[in-house]
């Protein structure tokens, strides 16, 4: 039976990303896929792994499009659902003037969160190497059933919320299956209280997660492996727009790691460890060399070509 180097379950929308202004000086955004799933698939895809994605948009021309965009990066999607009874979710990005985002959301209920337990295809667990989970836990309990590394991103967007309470509760749920998440700095308070990286990163470990990896921006990011702990630097690039930059990271981390066992992931060196991650972060900083999510990724020449380069370690 061959394999997926990485399924993942979640949510697949459309970024409108700006995109220049009219002749009358109006913004204009352009129409671009994106998910922090369908990222991290994509940014494993571009790199040369072999994924697949489990999710649901619309029966319309934006569900339409996602779907097509992910077929022809060669994404499997057979566990793709198309429903005629509510929208593809809309996220319009906008951009400050270093480049961090902001979203506003038009969900009132869309497709990517309306996914119900029967619709998952648990056949696609069974022939995954890491089950990368943003929604259902349906699918995570089938992936660990199966034997594959759970890795998580709770990718938390304060709009998308009724409340921070119910944010944490479900935040927390994911977290009590996963062997490797990947948080920012937001995320590891709401989680574990802590603003301190290597408390908060240690109270991960301690509810289970094998790997913690805490990405920090232009910082570069945080890793926890048991008693290990440290900082791997980012590279000094021309960031143009910082969405998606999160998602090539964990992405190419899980394309590093997708063919070791989870036995064999916690026996990683420090040395091992520095290298992944110095290739994650050097896929994060070309990603914010250009516009849009998925468009941006980049291919493993030109992260081979970005870690030839000095890292750039910021305070």
């Amino acid at each position: 039976m061959d394999m997926y180097d990485v399924v993942a379950v979640g949510e697949l929308l459309i970024d409108f990303t700006p995109a220049g202004v009219s002749d009358r000086g109006a913004a204009l955004f352009a129409r671009n896929p994106g998910g922090a799933p369908a990222n991290v698939l994509a940014a494993v895809t571009r790199l040369g792994g072999r994924t697949a994605f489990i999710g649901k948009v619309g029966e319309d021309g934006f569900g339409r499009f996602l779907r097509d965009t992910l077929g022809g990066l060669g994404i499997d999607t057979a566990g793709l659902v198309m429903t005629g009874e509510v929208p593809t979710t809309l996220a319009f990005v906008q951009l400050d003037e270093h480049g961090d985002r902001s979203f506003s959301f038009y969900r009132k209920p869309g497709a990517d969160i309306m996914l119900s337990p029967g619709e998952v295809k648990r056949e696609l667990m069974a022939r995954a190497r890491i089950m990368s989970r943003s929604a259902t836990l349906a699918a995570v309990r089938a992936a660990k059933e199966a034997g594959a590394v759970v890795s998580y991103d709770p990718n938390y967007r304060p709009l998308l919320w009724e409340s921070l309470d119910e944010a944490k509760h479900w935040m927390r749920e994911g977290l009590s299956f996963a062997d490797i998440v990947k948080v920012s700095d937001e995320e590891l308070e709401l989680l574990t209280g802590e603003t301190d990286l290597e408390r908060g990163s240690q109270k991960l470990v301690e509810a289970g997660v094998s790997l913690a990896l805490v990405s920090l921006g232009a910082r570069g990011a945080f890793f926890r492996l048991g008693e290990l702990c440290g900082r791997q630097p980012t590279f000094d690039v021309r960031t143009v727009d910082t969405n998606g930059a999160g998602d090539s990271f964990f992405g190419a981390v899980l394309f590093r790691l997708c063919k070791k066992s989870l036995a064999e992931i916690r026996s990683l060196t420090r040395g091992e460890l520095e290298d992944v991650l110095s290739f994650g972060n050097a896929a994060g900083s070309m990603t914010t060399t250009r516009p849009g999510a998925i468009p941006a990724l980049p291919t493993m020449e030109e992260v081979l070509a970005c870690r030839a380069h000095t890292p750039l370690l910021l305070k």
